[in-house]
């Protein structure tokens, strides 16, 4: 399942809507953080617009090397002639999930601090996931990814509220 094709110009809610699911259920099976699964998908997709994210469901960047798994079943994309290969999946849920069992395998001091926005983005910022090689400015990286947590928590809280009262509102109508 693709992205959505009608989510050009999103919007941070409307960003919300599609992917706090997903990211609360995997973030609840691997004791990650919602909040900062979404912030580097917003940070590592454009807010959902990449090509990648788009056409390939990948929200994340993830390149397409190691092992296939659950959610990953190898099926990859090369963007640019002999440039990187990413992972494509599915559906951006399959994303979520691998991106989430990624983070809590691979990076598990990051994953430990996750419920603490700055703490996880110095641990991810300062890990092999950021390569300066490839251009990343972890310093930059750091302080964009407790920035956009900070906004989202506020945007989620708000979210959830919402969806609460409109349960209420439809079982006051039953």
């Amino acid at each position: 399942m693709k992205v959505p094709q009608n989510i050009h110009n999103m919007t941070k809610q409307k960003f919300i809507r599609l992917y706090y699911p997903d990211a609360a259920e995997a973030g609840g099976k691997y004791r990650i953080n919602p909040v900062v699964i979404l912030a580097q998908a917003a940070i590592e997709s454009g807010w959902g617009e990449s090509l990648l994210a788009r056409e390939h469901s990948n929200l994340f960047g993830l390149t397409g090397y190691g092992p296939k798994n659950e959610y990953w079943h190898g099926c990859k994309v090369e963007l640019n002639e002999g440039g990187l290969s990413f992972r494509k999946y599915g559906s951006t849920r399959d994303s979520i999930f691998d991106f989430t069992r990624l983070i809590r395998t691979a990076y598990p001091s990051a994953a430990a601090v996750s419920n603490k926005p700055t703490g996880y983005a110095s641990e991810i910022a300062y890990s092999r996931y950021i390569s300066e090689v490839n251009g990343d400015n972890r310093a930059a990286y750091r302080k964009m990814l407790c920035s956009i947590a900070a906004g989202l928590k506020h945007l989620i809280d708000q979210y959830l509220l919402d969806r609460y009262n409109q349960t209420i509102h439809q079982s006051n109508n039953i």
